[in-house]
């Protein structure tokens, strides 16, 4: 099991998740590994990166696999890049590892 911890930053306000999206995969998934060499957690969804489809789907599925409400989630940067760091609100990053850690389960 991979160890997230390094791909999240706790903030005053929640904590940034640095991931790594593929838009337009086959399936939506979230955690999808880990990059050790990024530093960031792997996120797929099926949405086009077309008109801020992808980003929609990111969130949702963060808010989703977290058990958040989707106003809690949302792109702090890389909106245009596949490479985001997405803010959680309202939680803190030991919470975040162990759900993050059942889904690799």
């Amino acid at each position: 099991m991979p160890d997230f911890s390094g791909a999240l930053v706790e903030e005053r306000h929640g904590v940034l998740i640095a991931i790594e999206v593929t838009a337009g995969s086959k399936s939506n998934a979230f955690p999808v590994g880990y990059n050790e060499w990024r530093k960031t957690i792997g996120c797929r969804v099926t949405a086009p990166a077309v008109d801020g489809k992808a980003n929609k789907a990111v969130l949702q599925l963060i808010a989703a696999t977290l058990g958040m409400p989707q106003t809690a989630v949302s792109i702090h940067t890389g909106a245009t890049s596949p490479q985001k760091q997405v803010l959680v609100a309202g939680i803190k990053k030991p919470e975040i590892l162990g759900k993050l850690s059942a889904c690799e389960q």
